[in-house]
């Protein structure tokens, strides 16, 4: 098994490429080509770890990617924000997020409190 350390870019995706022909093969565990896929996955992890940072979500993407995830409406979210055109004006970035609205977003929907109290993004 001639498996070498993720050094560069082009090592990275020739990675990711042969870990999604490994997963295409379905191989079971502790199978040569299964022991393959355990090793290159994590070296792949190690390499985003270091190269690739993960940054929190903005907080109104989280709040719609929450509203999608559970199959919300801005309805559903009046009682946690406001009436239905404050709630617009949140999710359109016309406002920001209060403490009280952060806290019930935390409580209510589970979105962690840390990422609602982040910069929202203008645009």
């Amino acid at each position: 098994m001639d498996i070498r350390p993720i050094h560069t870019k082009a090592d990275y995706k020739a990675s990711l490429k042969e870990i999604s022909a490994l997963m295409d093969s379905d191989p079971g565990p502790g199978t040569p080509q299964g022991d393959r896929l355990d090793i290159l996955a994590t070296l792949v992890q190690a390499y985003e770890l270091r190269h690739i940072p993960i940054t929190a979500p903005d907080p109104v993407e989280a709040i719609k990617f929450r509203m999608e995830q559970s199959g919300l409406s801005v309805k559903d979210l009046e009682p946690i924000i406001g009436k239905s055109n404050r709630v617009y004006e949140i999710l359109n970035r016309k406002r920001p997020l209060t403490l009280a609205m952060i806290r019930r977003l935390h409580k209510s929907l589970g979105i962690p409190a840390d990422v609602l109290i982040a910069e929202t993004v203008t645009g």
